[in-house]
């Protein structure tokens, strides 16, 4: 791919983003970066209860375990639905409601 597509952030999620310590924001921005150009995150899965389309990035360091929401499958942008720490083994159910709710409203917005 060319030209990669753009990253656009709903929401909080670039806020979110930037409290990630430094080594989980440089990874997050890495795995990004390939999902920007066609590729896939190293570690990711599919967020199915979230909404069709929509996966997980997993980035894991000293600090904690974290987790970048997104879909890619539109062709004029990679969207970030929710970006968070997670600190426990199941995934919060407000987390997933976030970007759930996140995911409609895009769809909305893009009349589809």
């Amino acid at each position: 791919m060319l030209n990669p597509k753009p990253v656009e952030f709903r929401g909080s999620s670039l806020d979110d983003l930037r409290a990630f310590p430094l080594s989980g924001r440089r990874e997050a921005g890495h795995q990004l970066d390939q999902v920007q150009h066609g590729q896939q995150a190293d570690d990711w899965k599919p967020m199915n209860t979230v909404g069709q389309g929509v996966k997980e990035i997993r980035i894991r360091d000293a600090a904690g375990a974290f987790r970048v929401i997104y879909i890619a499958k539109f062709a004029d942008a990679v969207y970030v639905l929710h970006c968070f720490q997670k600190k426990t083994m199941k995934t919060r159910k407000a987390d997933l409601d976030l970007a759930s709710k996140r995911y409609r409203e895009l769809l909305l917005e893009l009349g589809q």
